[in-house]
């Protein structure tokens, strides 16, 4: 009996072919991820290179802040406790100033949740008659840029005697603020189920006691992802402070901070150990909250 036999097949061009192209595939994945690298390398020095320089400079004396030199000379915290003891004639405010900034911020942080959180209440909660309108009508507010209504804000502040006063500042950041925060807590809000106050409400339950008892632990998520937002929003706010705020005793830090740089000589390592203190609390309160924060924002966007 006769067995035939198949010749070979040749597969050494298109194994050669397949292994060329897997070769420059390959090739082509190091060369994404080494640029990825790189970019990264880019951007990271980028955003480090000017807190390196905040600290520098505020490490170094005020004769060696023009130098040339990469590292400090003669590295001193001088700058810093000349802060904490306001040893310097622009600085002869200093805490002053600082609480005040804390005032305000705590302020609009307070009135942000407050107002907000009993608006969606009201709306959301409470069957509120065409509320839609009032939600819609307040987001409307961020058409117009914040900048835009400086002048008519001061103009506003003036005839109602609240110039120079930080509750002018207050009031107007409690305005940009709030929308953003009844929008955010009417999204988070619809995740609560409503049974839960059509069952206290038989049980006898005011609505006061609903809002109170209720809404607002199961909204702490949102409402700490909301005042983090305010807070930073009032800590770094400046044209409505620099505006409104003129008298040295009623000024905040950053408005004060920007008062160094009228003068003939600006100690600069002055101002930059100013900037890293008051840099430290939005810093802690971000970096304590922002698990919160994250997911304050986002659990009330996605509806199951």
């Amino acid at each position: 009996m006769r067995i035939a036999v198949s010749e070979p097949v040749a597969v050494g061009p298109r194994s050669g072919s397949a292994g060329r192209r897997g070769r420059v595939a390959r090739r082509w994945r190091y060369a994404n991820s080494a640029g990825i690298a790189v970019l990264y390398a880019v951007m990271l020095v980028w955003t480090l290179t000017p807190l390196y320089n905040i600290v520098m400079i505020a490490l170094e004396h005020e004769g060696d802040v023009y130098g040339n030199n990469i590292l400090p000379v003669q590295p001193s915290l001088d700058s810093f406790w000349v802060v904490f003891t306001q040893g310097y004639w622009y600085l002869e405010h200093f805490w002053h100033q600082f609480g005040n900034t804390v005032f305000i911020a705590g302020m609009v942080t307070f009135l942000v949740l407050l107002i907000a959180s009993m608006t969606s209440f009201t709306v959301g909660r409470m069957r509120l008659r065409n509320g839609w309108l009032i939600t819609n009508a307040a987001l409307l507010t961020y058409v117009i840029p914040a900048s835009f209504l400086a002048i008519p804000f001061y103009l506003i502040m003036n005839r109602y005697g609240l110039a120079n006063n930080p509750w002018s500042v207050i009031a107007a950041l409690v305005t940009f603020a709030t929308p953003y925060a009844i929008f955010i807590f009417q999204e988070y809000g619809r995740s609560i189920p409503i049974e839960l106050d059509e069952s206290a409400r038989i049980d006898g339950a005011s609505p006061l006691h609903i809002y109170l008892r209720i809404y607002l632990p199961l909204m702490a998520p949102a409402l700490v992802a909301v005042g983090t937002y305010a807070l930073l929003l009032a800590w770094n706010e400046y044209l409505y402070q620099f505006l409104l705020l003129s008298d040295k005793r009623n000024m905040t830090v950053p408005v004060a901070l920007a008062q160094f740089l009228n003068s003939d000589q600006a100690p600069w390592n002055y101002m930059m150990a100013t900037a890293i203190i008051y840099a430290l609390p939005p810093l802690a309160t971000y970096y304590a909250f922002r698990h919160r924060m994250s997911s304050g924002l986002t659990m009330g966007g996605v509806k199951g």
